[in-house]
This record gives C-alpha cells, structure tokens and sequence, in this order.
C-alpha cells in the first residue's frame, strides 16, 4: 500500500487479541480503540467479507454536458458518511441505512469507525467498519452523504489516494450545501434512482405501478423490483463529475521547477476543492516561485496562494477574490492571498497546465504550511522543496470515463432542458450573486 510521508494516508492497522470477545485497533495516531463482538450477534463485520467493489460506468447525456450513471450489476457495498456533531444528521443516516437494508437486503452498509458504535446500536443489525483507509477505494460501490459542504469533501477525501471514486449522492443537511442537492425527504426516491440507474426493464422483476407500494425483497445479484417505471438503459441518474487535483510534493527541482517526488506516482494524492501554500503562523510574508509548464512565471510575495479546481473558486479562491468557475469547465484557477503587489490577479489556466509551486530562497522562515482541502500537512514546505499540481486526468486510453468525483444531482432525467442547471440556482440562492442591497432574503 503507498504511504505519502506528509501523513495523508492512515497507517495500517494492527489488531491484538483477535481470538478474544475484544478486538482492540490502532491506527498509530492515537490511544487504543476497542471493538466488542457480542457472543449472540457480531457488532461490526470487517471489510475483508465484502464483495469487491462493482464499477459502473459513465455515459453522455444529450444535450448537455453531464453523464449518467449505468450499473453493469446491482450494487453492494454503499458507505454512509455523515456530519460530525450534528443530530439531525446522525437520524436521517438511520432512518436511511434501515431503509436500504429493509429494501435493498443484499445491500451492505459500511460506516467510518468513527462513531460508528453508537450508529450501529440504533440500527439493530451488523455493519461493516474499518479503520484501513485502503479498502475503500477496494470495496465502496457508492458513497452517502448526510451534511454540507465539508462532508462532501471529507467523503472526497477517503479516495484521495485512488484514481477512481465511486458515485456520490449528497444530501444537504449542513450550513450552505452548495455541493449537495437533494432534499432528505426525497432519499427513497434519490437512492432508487441510483440504485437502478441504467437498467432496463427486462434486467429486473416484476414493477410494481403503485407509489405506496415498497420494493419486493430479492437475494443475490438478480435486479430487484423496485416500484415506479424503468429509467431504461440508455437513461439514468445525472452525474456531474467534479475535477481534481494531483498533487505531489517534490525535492528540490531544476531551473524549470521540476522536481522528483518525494513519493512514486501511485502515491499522489488529489484535492477536490484546492491546494494552499501558506505562511502560517510566521510574521513574514511568503515567498514562492511560480512555474507553469516548467517555465518561470512570476515570484509570488503574499500571505498565501491558492490553486482552485473550478468546484473550489467558490470557496477560499472565492473569499480572496478569485472568479467564480462553472465546475464543467475544464480549468485551474490560481489565486493569491493578500498578495503585496496591487497588480497581482487571479489567473484562469487549463486544466492540463502543469503548475509548480517552489520556496523561494528570499523566503525569510524554515518553511510554509501546505493544506490539501482545509487540511493542513504534519510537515510543511521548506526550503528547496516545491509543490507539483496538474489537472486530474479523466479518462482511460480506452476512453473511459476514470477520474474526478461523480456527484449524483438532483433532476428529472427525462428532462431536455439546457436550462436545467442547478448550479445556476445555487448562486442565486445560495451566494446570493449580484444581490441588490436593501433587500430581503
């Protein structure tokens, strides 16, 4: 398994005692955790008893720009990741997973092992949790989230390591919810849609017409009937894929800013909203050079310096003056923060730029705090070290469709409409763009 020495991977875990009634885990961050198991029934089913992960399949959609998501066969594994602190969050993820496993039975629910105790003594039934970050990426189908914003990117981040993630369905249940769509009240119908997404008529049971009626149960890999019409298989939920970011932390480079990584290839990690280079707590301003396609492009002499995905300029780009980016454009937005010189602008690049982030010589501390998503590095960027960052590539050789986080969006999928954006709505809603002053909410 690839370790990226600035700590964005856990360690492996390491477990004592497995022939016991206690388990006790430890990732290497921290004091022990104990995990009982009951003699009647098994309180958390590991991760290893999962089948492997089921890939979908990404389609375009006429006539816009999103895809729409196929299942060569039902899904299995579905993790649920919900807002920490936050009650109303904690109830619907368990109103949602009895749901699913009520429904859905040859479903599994995976939970973070955070918490994860508590949840599953309110479920009734045994769930699957580990504290390996690395089956993830090997076992999850689909990922649920309950909360806002940072929950998204938290759910993001579990995949950081890994070129593909799975299919998103957000429920917005935090403070703004810009990311996420759909209501909770509609998780039947969100998580059906899903669920059958892309399959057609003649690859599942009977349909049930009746709206009140609740799915039949069905073992196995057979489809099972769900109520409501077929989407059909060249139909299905909408998907939007947001872009990343690979980012790899560098030894010092040559002239043209490049460097070799620190890490082998495998071991980049990505970013879904940004990438920041700050001076922390120093009282000095930072000083870096900025490199774009290996060649010099200017010295930057601020607090910081941001490099957005177009889903990030509307966040800390957004709070330093960066323009606000449509997330289907394919682009790299690079943003200073507070920057000494008046002339210094946003810049809008593409997404295939190639940009190199280096501590300059001038630069008067040890070292620079790097944060990868609002998370900040154990160790810092020093002197003679630079930060690579390139778009995230989206498809294979063989033109399909492989990176990105493929958000599930609220819609009707028969719609035609160009108009139908969502994201459009949510500026106005939610930001409140252009708004007049005087006027009510």
């Amino acid at each position: 398994m690839a370790t990226i020495r600035h700590g964005l991977l856990q360690r492996p875990l390491s477990i004592r005692g497995a022939s016991s009634r206690a388990c006790h885990v430890t990732t290497g961050f921290g004091p022990w955790r104990t995990f009982s198991f009951s003699s009647r029934r098994q309180i958390f089913k590991l991760f290893n008893d999962l089948p492997s992960r089921t890939l979908c399949e990404y389609h375009k959609s006429s006539p816009r720009d999103l895809l729409f998501l196929k299942w060569p066969s039902p899904l299995r594994n579905v993790l649920l990741v919900k807002k920490d602190g936050n009650p109303a969050a904690t109830d619907a993820l368990i109103t949602f997973a009895r749901h699913v496993k009520s429904a859905y039975p040859s479903t599994s629910v995976l939970l973070e092992p955070v918490g994860a105790h508590g949840i599953q003594e309110s479920l009734g039934f045994p769930v699957h949790s580990s504290h390996v970050s690395s089956f993830f990426p090997q076992k999850v189908d689909m990922t649920v989230c309950f909360g806002g914003d940072g929950t998204i990117l938290h759910a993001a981040s579990l995949f950081a390591a890994s070129a593909s993630v799975p299919p998103v369905l957000p429920f917005s249940m935090g403070t703004l919810g810009f990311l996420g769509e759909w209501r909770f009240e509609e998780y039947k119908r969100a998580f059906r849609e899903s669920y059958m997404s892309g399959a057609g008529a003649g690859d599942r049971a009977q349909i049930l017409d009746s709206p009140g009626s609740e799915p039949q149960r069905s073992e196995g890999t057979a489809w099972p009937s769900a109520f409501g019409r077929s989407m059909g298989r060249k139909r299905g939920a909408k998907v939007l894929l947001r872009r990343r970011l690979r980012v790899e932390m560098c030894e010092s480079g040559s002239q043209g800013g490049d460097g070799h990584a620190t890490a082998p290839p495998e071991g980049a990690v990505h970013a879904m909203n940004e990438v920041i280079i700050h001076r922390g707590k120093s009282p000095h301003l930072a000083v870096i050079d900025v490199f774009i396609g290996g060649r010099f492009l200017t010295e930057v002499v601020a607090d910081g310096i941001i490099i957005s995905t177009p889903t990030g300029s509307t966040a800390y780009s957004l709070s330093s003056g960066g323009s606000i980016v449509h997330p289907l454009v394919p682009s790299i937005l690079l943003t200073p923060v507070c920057p000494r010189s008046l002339s210094f602008r946003p810049l809008v690049l593409p997404a295939s730029a190639q940009v190199t982030l280096r501590l300059s010589e001038k630069h008067r501390a040890e070292e620079v705090d790097v944060s990868i998503d609002g998370r900040k590095l154990e160790e810092g960027m020093s002197l003679g070290m630079s930060v690579r960052v390139s778009g995230e590539r989206l498809r294979d050789d063989n033109g399909a469709w492989l990176g990105g986080v493929p958000c599930i969006v609220r819609g009707d999928f028969r719609s035609k409409s160009p108009d139908d954006d969502s994201w459009v709505g949510g500026l106005n809603g939610l930001l409140k763009f252009n708004y007049p002053f005087g006027e009510e909410g």
